[in-house]
């Protein structure tokens, strides 16, 4: 484990404000673990390459448009979804390299959430109020600026999301009886964001019994959650299984 690494996360993400986040600096360094030279610099010029593009599809439909949020919406998902292939790893869900932002730009493969955050990083680039929602079981990105919220799922292409499509994908994930409201559609904060990817990333280790990946996600946990006593006793219990490895 490298204890860089885990301080250069926690020099982005230890912050008094949730929005001083650099939300696509810290995606970017999760999975850093793997990348032996990461070049976040890089990876944000990518982004502000592909939001260039972005911005030239939204501006090109804005005079026919008129359609707020949806037009910008729908002209950032064609953008990321259409003509850059990015898309869902149906295929191989559980992959870890599609919870590292810097593996889903290299090669287009991503999850709900770091498919969501690439939508909502370059939206913020270009001026689209997007945010991620944590909704049950799969995450979706809001786009706000008219009377009700777009609701968007990256992991499918970027489809919007009808009252009755959320409905549907409620019940499937939290179950039939379980209430649905508005407060599933929250904005999440880029921390509770954070948190969940890397949950996704410990479910995924741990599976494959992978103890030290497995500890370098809780040590970047730690960092993000430090009053969590459930992340303090598995750390423990992981450090000392990953003494005896060595």
């Amino acid at each position: 484990m490298s204890l860089a690494a885990v301080r250069r996360f926690a020099d982005v993400v230890q912050r008094d404000d949730d929005d001083d986040i650099e939300l696509d600096v810290a995606a970017l360094l999760i999975g850093a673990w793997d990348y032996r030279d990461l070049d976040v610099a890089g990876y944000r010029r990518t982004l502000d390459d592909i939001a260039a593009q972005a911005a030239a599809a939204i501006d090109a439909g804005a005079s026919a448009a008129g359609d707020q949020p949806r037009a910008p919406a729908r002209a950032l998902a064609k953008t990321l979804f259409g003509e850059l292939g990015f898309r869902g790893n149906a295929a191989d869900y559980y992959d870890p390299r599609n919870s590292f932002l810097a593996a889903v730009l290299d090669r287009r493969l991503g999850i709900p959430i770091t498919l969501s955050v690439l939508y909502v990083e370059i939206a913020r680039r270009v001026g689209v109020a997007a945010r991620g929602v944590g909704f049950p079981g799969h995450f979706l990105v809001r786009v706000d600026g008219g009377p009700d919220p777009v609701i968007l799922d990256a992991f499918a292409g970027g489809a919007e999301l009808d009252r009755a499509a959320l409905g549907s994908l409620h019940a499937r994930f939290a179950g039939s009886d379980a209430r649905f409201d508005d407060a599933a559609l929250a904005p999440a904060p880029k921390r509770q964001i954070l948190i969940r990817m890397l949950h996704n990333l410990h479910g995924i280790y741990g599976r494959a019994g992978d103890l030290f990946r497995s500890l370098e996600v809780l040590e970047h946990l730690a960092v993000l959650d430090p009053s969590n006593l459930d992340i303090d006793r598995e750390l423990d219990r992981l450090r000392g299984q990953t003494r005896r490895l060595n």
